[in-house]
C-alpha cells in the first residue's frame, strides 16, 4: 500500500512539471512567432525586389546614359530611354486618353509638369531623400521634384559689339535700348521652357505693367524668335547676333575659351525654373520609377547631375551639392511664385503671341 501511494505520488509530481512545461511554451510562443511574423512583413515592404525589370524613360538629352547605367548597377533594373520635347509628350499622352508612353518624366520645363498634374497624368510620390530640398523647389504633394535649376543670363558676341559700336549689355533694361535693334535673339516661349521661365519671372519681378512695357519695347530689337530652345546659343555664337538670351550653364561658359564671347548675368534679376522629374500615373514600373527618384536625390549622385549638366552649386536642389565654380550670383535669383508658371501659362503665352504677332 505504501509502494503504491510512492508511485502515486511521483506520477503526480511528475504531471505537474509536465503541465508547467507546457504553461510555459505557451506563454513564450506567440510572443516569438508574431515578432518574426512582424518583422518579414517590414522587410518585404522596405525592400522590393526590382532585379530584371525595366524604366523606361522619357529624357531631355541622351547625355544621362551614364547616369541611367550607374541606376542599373545599384539597383538592377534595366532603363530604356527617348528624348522627347515635354510638349510632344503631353499631346501624345491627351491623345491616347492618358496612357502613360514611359514610367519615368525626366526634365523639362515646369509649367508642362504642373499642367500634367492638374490634368491627373502624374503619381505622387515624396521620396525620404527630399526632406531636405527647399519647397520652392518640389511639389508640396509630391507630383514632381526639381533635379537642378535652369538659370538665364545673356550670352554676348564681343566680336559683333566691337564692329558694330554697342556697349556690353548688363541688365534686363538695356535691352530695350533702340541701338540693339536686330541684334538680340530669345526663343519662342511656347515652344521653350527656359524662354517662358524668362517671361514669367520678368512680369512677377516688374509687376504686370512694367513686365508687359519691357516686352514690348524689347520686342522691337527682335527680329525674330527662335523655334529651338538652343537657337539663341548656336546663332549667337555663330556671329548673327550681338546678344542671346540662354540658359546660362558650363556649355555656355566653355564658349568664352574658345571663341570671343562672354556669358553676363543681368544686374537686375535673373530668372529660374527648377528642371522637373515626376513618375507617370499608371506606368508598369511605379515602383522602379519611385527607387530612382531615391537614387537621384541623393547627395553622391546629385554630384553626378551637376556634372553632366554643367551647373554651379547655386543650381542644384540638394544642399551641399558643389557642381561647377561658374561665379553663379544666387543672390539675384528673382523671387518667384512658381505656382503661376502653370496656372498663368495660357493667358501669358495668349498675350505673347498679340504682342510678338507671327515673329
Amino acid at each position: 500500500m505504501k509502494r503504491i501511494s510512492k508511485i502515486l505520488i511521483l506520477l503526480l509530481i511528475m504531471s505537474m512539471v509536465l503541465s508547467l512545461t507546457a504553461c510555459g511554451n505557451k506563454e513564450e510562443a506567440p510572443e516569438v512567432d508574431q515578432t518574426t511574423e512582424s518583422e518579414e512583413v517590414e522587410d518585404a515592404e522596405e525592400k522590393v525586389d526590382l532585379e530584371g525589370t525595366t524604366l523606361n524613360v522619357v529624357a531631355t538629352s541622351e547625355s544621362y546614359k551614364e547616369f541611367f547605367d550607374k541606376f542599373t548597377d545599384e539597383t538592377g533594373v534595366k532603363v530604356e530611354f527617348i528624348s522627347m520635347s515635354s510638349g510632344e509628350l503631353i499631346s501624345r499622352i491627351k491623345a491616347e486618353g492618358g496612357k502613360p508612353m514611359a514610367d519615368l518624366w525626366f526634365g523639362g520645363g515646369l509649367d508642362a509638369f504642373m499642367a500634367a498634374k492638374e490634368d491627373g497624368l502624374l503619381e505622387s510620390y515624396i521620396s525620404k531623400e527630399s526632406e531636405d530640398i527647399p519647397e520652392e523647389f518640389k511639389d508640396p504633394e509630391g507630383y514632381w521634384i526639381g533635379k537642378g535649376l535652369t538659370i538665364v543670363g545673356f550670352l554676348v558676341n564681343k566680336d559683333v559689339l566691337e564692329e558694330n559700336n554697342l556697349p556690353m549689355p548688363t541688365s534686363w533694361k538695356d535691352l530695350t535700348n533702340p541701338i540693339y535693334k536686330d541684334e538680340i535673339i530669345m526663343s519662342n516661349p511656347a515652344i521653350s521652357g527656359t524662354n517662358y521661365a524668362v517671361v514669367n519671372g520678368l512680369l512677377q519681378a516688374m509687376g504686370e505693367e512694367e513686365g508687359w512695357k519691357f516686352f514690348e519695347e524689347m520686342n522691337k530689337n527682335i527680329p525674330y524668335y527662335g523655334k529651338r530652345g538652343k537657337d539663341p546659343q548656336l546663332k549667337t555664337m555663330e556671329g548673327e547676333f550681338a546678344i542671346g538670351i540662354i540658359p546660362a550653364d558650363k556649355s555656355a561658359f566653355d564658349l568664352q575659351e574658345e571663341q570671343n564671347v562672354e556669358v553676363v548675368f543681368p544686374e537686375d534679376g535673373i530668372p529660374w525654373v527648377p528642371e522637373g522629374v515626376a513618375i507617370f500615373k499608371n506606368s508598369e514600373n511605379v515602383e522602379g520609377a519611385k527607387a530612382f527618384l531615391d537614387f537621384m536625390l541623393t547627395k553622391e549622385n546629385q554630384q553626378m547631375l551637376a556634372e553632366i549638366d554643367g551647373k554651379d552649386g547655386a543650381q542644384m536642389v540638394k544642399p551641399g551639392v558643389e557642381g561647377f565654380d561658374l561665379g553663379v550670383p544666387k543672390e539675384r535669383f528673382i523671387k518667384q511664385d512658381l505656382s503661376t508658371f502653370g496656372s498663368d501659362r495660357e493667358a501669358i503665352l495668349e498675350k505673347w503671341a498679340e504682342l510678338v504677332g507671327d515673329k
